[in-house]
Order: structure tokens, then sequence, then C-alpha cells
């Protein structure tokens, strides 16, 4: 009786144990319903950020180094106001260069765009980098600006070229003239309307093309949110800040030195909080892909 007593004393400490185990992998494993919610913390206030389901690589690799602690007391180490807000190098906390081989592969997702708030990798260089791919522990947020019709449709870059040779001609004196009376001005706003004014006469001077495709969303984002269009399908988007836009704009606005580095350190800190995708839908408007 005493043998009996044993043997099942032990089959209910295994069974308890399997359970055990069983509750720890549904932990590990996660509740599908559920989504990681960034909070990153600054001096000058906290921002809140969601993740996209389309890149999962730098999502999830995003998750790893906030919960872990790596990202606490690393550094905005690179502000440039009207641009952008870059920091997470973990290396440089460790006094260590990033590995070129811990790099993660481009996602590059059609329709999602660098207006302010877009939480995007870092990278290297094309000349070092042809294949675009990521740094594993930098990111950058868009602080950006919004933009005209003009300047978001018109090639400047053309515009710009032929421009040049048309004021060198001395039948366009009288324009070259003004130009250089706006220009000794330094309204920049003034001089670029004057230099849109003359699209048409640029392009039937030298038969050019001066017009720009933009879709039509793109556009509307970046003439009313603003941004960076110029980063896009160069960048791998992962995520955008849903709150605390305005703690972007205080981060860009600081002193900065050699390398657009803050003249005083502005560290950040990071928290992960797991919570219901219906209220990441609901509340931030980001629609989940359909699950396949």
């Amino acid at each position: 009786m005493i043998i009996f007593i044993q043997k099942l004393l032990r089959m209910k400490l295994h069974i308890c144990a399997f359970l055990v185990l069983l509750a720890m992998g549904a932990c590990d494993s996660g509740n599908k319903n559920e989504d990681a919610l960034i909070t990153i913390h600054t001096a000058f206030g906290d921002m809140k950020a969601i993740l996209y389901e389309e890149t999962p690589i730098h999502k999830q690799n995003f998750i790893r180094l906030a919960k872990s602690g790596k990202y606490d007391s690393t550094e905005w180490h690179r502000v440039i106001e009207d641009f952008m807000i870059q920091g997470g190098d973990v290396f440089a906390k460790e006094e260590k260069q990033e590995p070129m081989d811990d790099r993660l592969p481009a996602e590059f997702i059609e329709g999602l765009y660098h207006t302010k708030g877009a939480l995007a990798a870092a990278r290297q260089p094309d000349d070092r980098n042809p294949k675009k791919m990521s740094s594993s522990v930098q990111f950058y947020i868009v602080d950006g600006k919004v933009f005209s019709e003009e300047e978001l449709t018109i090639d400047q870059f053309k515009l710009n070229e032929n421009l040049g040779k048309l004021l060198s001609e001395e039948r366009f004196a009288d324009l070259r003239e003004k130009y250089l009376e706006i220009n000794q001005t330094g309204d920049v706003d003034s001089l670029q309307r004057f230099i849109f004014s003359l699209r048409e006469l640029v392009e039937s001077e030298y038969s050019v093309d001066l017009k720009r495709d933009f879709a039509p969303d793109r556009l509307e984002k970046y003439m009313t949110v603003g941004g960076a269009y110029h980063l896009d399908g160069n960048y791998t988007i992962f995520g955008r800040v849903v709150e605390g836009l305005d703690v972007i704009d205080k981060i860009a606005a600081v002193e900065t030195g050699a390398g657009y580095k803050p003249v005083e350190p502005i560290y950040l800190t990071m928290e992960v909080e797991m919570v219901p995708k219906s209220t990441i839908t609901q509340k931030y408007g980001y629609e989940y892909p359909p699950v396949e």
C-alpha cells in the first residue's frame, strides 16, 4: 500500500511538472491577440510606438532589444531639425564597434512612408552596403517638414540643372538679376517660389519634362503630415510613433555640435507593454494584415 501511494505521488509530481512546462511554453509563445506597445522615455517626455507586422525581422529584433534593456541609457546621438532624430547605438554604450555580420536584411514595404513619426532602421551608405541592410540596433524617428505640391511633383535637381544654363544666357539677363536680388535677401521660400515659376520656361527652352510622379496618397501625406519623402524605398520603416510627436520636435530642436550630436547628452530608456491588438487598431488606427 505504501509503495502504491509513493508511485501515485510521483505520478502527480510528473503531471504537475508537465503542466508547469506547458504553462511556460504558452507564456513564451505569447498571446496572438496581443501586440507590443513601446514607450520611449526621454527627458523631454515620452513617446509611444507601434511596430508593423509587415516587417517581422525588424519588429522582433526591436522588441528583443527593448525588453532586454539594451536600449536603456543609450543616446540620441544624431539630431537634425526638420529631418530626424537617431539613437539606439547599443555598441557605443558598450564601447564596441557594431559587427558587420549583425546587420538585418532590408524589409521594404510599399505604402509605408517616411511621414512624421515613422520609426525606421539606420544603415551604412550604399557604397559599403549595396543591399541596403539595416543596422541591428540603430534606429531613427522622422521629424521632417510639410512640403508644397511643387516641391513634391517637380524634379528639383533637373530643374536647377537646367535653370543654371538658362540664367547664364544673356537673353535672360533680367531673370538672372531678379534671381540674384531675391537670393541676396536670404528669403529661401521666396527664392524657391521664383524658381518654380520658371518651370514652364525651362521645359520649353530645353525640351525637358520636369514632372515627378507621386502617388496621390503619398502626396497627400507629405503635404499634410509631412516627413522626409526622399528616404522612401531606401531605408526599412518598421513602426511609427503614435503618441508624443511633440517630443520629436523638442529633441530635434536642441543645440548640436560636430556630426549633429547634441551638445548636452539626451538619454533614452524603453518599456514594452503587451496590449490587445483590437486596442491598437481602435486607438491608433493600425490595421493588422489578414492572417493567411
